[in-house]
């Protein structure tokens, strides 16, 4: 056994037992290769990787790889969600070695870190233009052995190349995948270009992307583009011309094509992390906590922006949009989902589920997932019964094969591609409850149980708007002890990134960690009316203010020994909104909350390069390109006071309703000092008015209409 098995990351314990002496990514395993004089292999990965699976089996799991490496190397596992400051830094040299990127990562540095050669997956045997594992490894110990001077200037000068801040953001050469440059995002003092101009050249520029036959943006592979369809549902709610209109058919179009495909697993809920194929048919089938949270909360704005709406057809040669009711389902199973599969006792929720399953020992990517009519026809038996017999059995198997694409041989997921009539839908829900049981007999892949505070603050914010839009206490329960959870187990004077069986371990929390549980936070407080909540948003926002905007520059890792690379905070999103976009977004609800000047300016500052972030690159801009809409259509502020009780909650829930992307909710009892500044000078301290009725103020750039007492006023109000 190595160093890795008391690890917090299911993905380096995975390793504890491999023939290789891994060590975790800290100061030891560096001081032991000064010490011997030995280069150091860095390989990195995450726990639902497929590839990363493959290689283990095929090469680390070689006791003659693991001798090999321990005589000649020091070697070292990183989890690239556990750390992914590390993954940041080595993905850069990565990129510029190799021309491309991926995990696994495999990476070979100096004893003091600097990385001199690099690839990602090595098979066990040569093949055409990618040597083995072993030739690679041979080769390497051959140069540091007798070429040195050339492997110390090969380092030198790529550590040069790498470690200057870019004071200007770079878009990447790629129009659409600029995330993994090295940037730097200044913050400015000009002021944003014109916001409507933008976000009308990006709905062009999406709209331009869109693939008319299958839905969603680009070709294979296919990637939720989680963070752009937010934008598009705020530029929805906030613009009623045609690029409103525009970005409701992209975002609908887009949502339909996932809920409708294998993307989305059609039996148990929750979206794989995307599609090797172009009409969303092969998932790559591992399950992401931070995707199921960022298209729950898509789902939920889609629901409250279009249950009020008439039913529209679809344009002529487009899909159809997703109808409120697939929309709720979609969102229900997902939650339902998330609490089954990946919730942990006390209330917070694990990292993701593994692409594999492993069943006598080796992996089969989605064997879990998969169907064949053989077991069709088994469960269309169980599901008619006996008396119906097999006529009727082998009716409803056909039926369901034909609309879910299980084909006569072989095996493949559930793949309806369209909306399924109500014919289909009943011969679905009488089959389903039989395929349930037969895949509770399966073995299901393995779950990452690691706690990322960056994750769950997203899915708070999720599941709280999930609770108010959906009227459902019990999401809402959810979400407070989970806030509870990050409050007690992530915050000790500083937020950690991650924790393992309730406590704590490793790195401070990074940009991304910050800006998501205050936004969070911000959520649940508006939800609650708890003011413990909206303290402790405003502790990280004191902290995101002090540690992570320093000297005119926004930071990503705000700890003192950075690495290179992963410093400064980049404004381009991957799979979630980039760090720099939930900073922009919590600043700007603070700024509705408190009435600061000073914290709305730097959130416009952040947008000030926005324009040419969003032509370069709109697919990657999106987070940002969100947060411009909450500017302008806010601050629209809905302050709530009166004593707690069906009244208030009606009221709060109603204000939940709105779609403007500004809006900011505040709650209070109206007793005793005001607890948020959005209540102060506004005639709301001490009682209220109206006997203790309770009340509902709508404030719009700061000046408060009349007061209101019933959901239909208040509602009136909001339009």
């Amino acid at each position: 056994m190595n160093r890795l098995a008391g690890e917090p990351s299911a993905y380096l314990r995975q390793h504890a037992q491999n023939p290789v002496d891994w060590q975790p990514f800290d100061a030891a395993a560096f001081a032991e290769a000064m010490a011997r004089d030995v280069p150091i292999f860095l390989s990195v990965g995450y726990a639902a990787c497929h590839w990363c699976h493959v290689m283990a089996g095929e090469s680390f799991e070689d006791p003659a790889v693991g001798e090999y490496l321990k005589q000649h190397f020091v070697s070292i596992k990183v989890d690239r969600e556990e750390r992914p400051d590390v993954d940041d830094a080595y993905m850069a040299a990565t990129q510029a070695l190799s021309g491309q990127g991926g995990w696994p990562m495999s990476v070979f540095l100096t004893p003091d870190g600097r990385a001199f050669y690099a690839g990602t997956y090595f098979p066990p045997q040569p093949s055409p233009g990618r040597p083995s594992f072993v030739q690679l490894l041979t080769a390497v110990h051959e140069a540091w052995s007798e070429r040195r001077p050339e492997v110390e200037r090969s380092a030198n000068e790529l550590a040069e190349a790498l470690s200057a801040p870019l004071w200007q953001v770079r878009a990447a050469a790629a129009p659409d995948q600029a995330a993994g440059e090295s940037s730097a995002v200044e913050l400015s003092s000009t002021p944003a270009a014109d916001g409507g101009a933008v976000a009308q050249a990006a709905v062009a520029a999406l709209a331009h992307a869109e693939d008319p036959e299958h839905g969603g943006f680009g070709t294979s592979p296919k990637f939720p583009p989680t963070p752009a369809l937010e934008f598009l549902l705020r530029c929805a709610a906030r613009d009623t011309t045609a690029t409103g209109r525009e970005a409701l058919g992209l975002a609908g179009r887009t949502l339909a094509a996932m809920v409708n495909s294998a993307l989305f697993d059609q039996m148990g809920g929750g979206f794989a992390r995307y599609s090797v194929s172009a009409d969303w048919s092969e998932p790559h089938y591992e399950k992401m906590l931070y995707d199921n949270a960022g298209l729950l909360q898509a789902l939920v704005h889609w629901i409250r922006l279009t249950q009020a709406l008439p039913a529209a057809g679809p344009t002529a040669g487009q899909p159809q949009a997703l109808s409120v009711a697939d929309a709720r389902g979609a969102a229900q199973a997902t939650i339902t989902w998330l609490m089954d599969e990946l919730r942990l006792p006390g209330g917070a929720f694990a990292s993701s589920l593994d692409a594999d399953t492993v069943i006598d020992g080796v992996h089969h990517e989605g064997a879990s997932y998969q169907w064949s009519m053989a077991e069709l026809n088994a469960a269309a038996l169980e599901s008619v019964g006996p008396a119906s017999g097999q006529d009727e059995a082998g009716r409803l198997a056909r039926l369901v094969a034909g609309f879910m694409n299980i084909p006569g041989t072989g095996t493949a997921p559930f793949h309806p591609g369209r909306p399924l009539d109500s014919h289909e839908r009943d011969a679905w829900n009488m089959i389903i409850p039989a395929l349930l049981r037969r895949r509770e007999q399966r073995t299901m892949p393995a779950r990452d149980d690691k706690v990322v505070a960056a994750w769950n603050g997203q899915l708070l914010s999720a599941l709280v708007e999930a609770a108010m839009v959906l009227d459902r206490a019990d999401y809402l329960a959810a979400a407070v002890e989970l806030g509870e959870y990050l409050h007690a187990a992530h915050w000790s004077g500083q937020l950690f990134r991650v924790s393992h069986d309730g406590r704590a371990r490793g790195i401070k929390g990074l940009l991304e960690d910050y800006a998501s549980c205050a936004n969070g936070f911000l959520s649940l407080y508006a939800a609650t009316g708890e003011q413990r909540f909206f303290e402790f948003a405003g502790t990280l926002m004191g902290a995101l203010e002090t540690e992570f905007m320093v000297d005119g520059v926004v930071l990503n890792n705000a700890a003192e020994n950075a690495l290179a690379g992963s410093k400064y905070a980049d404004p381009f999103d991957n799979a979630s909104a980039s760090g720099v976009a939930l900073l922009a977004q919590a600043l700007t609800t603070w700024a509705a909350y408190t009435g600061s000047r000073h914290h709305r300016s730097l959130a416009e500052g952040l947008l000030a390069s926005l324009p040419d972030l969003a032509r370069r690159a709109p697919r990657s801009a999106g987070g940002l390109l969100a947060v411009a809409q909450a500017q302008m259509a806010g601050p629209l502020e809905v302050a709530i006071v009166g004593p707690s009780g069906p009244e208030r909650d009606a009221l709060v829930r109603q204000a939940w309703l709105a779609n403007s992307p500004g809006a900011a909710i505040a709650v209070w009892d109206g007793v005793g000092p005001a607890p948020v500044p959005l209540f102060e000078g506004r005639g709301l301290s001490g009682e209220p008015a109206g006997g203790g009725q309770p009340l509902a103020y709508v404030c719009r750039n700061m000046v408060c209409a009349r007061p209101v007492a019933t959901p239909q006023e208040l509602a009136a109000l909001l339009s």
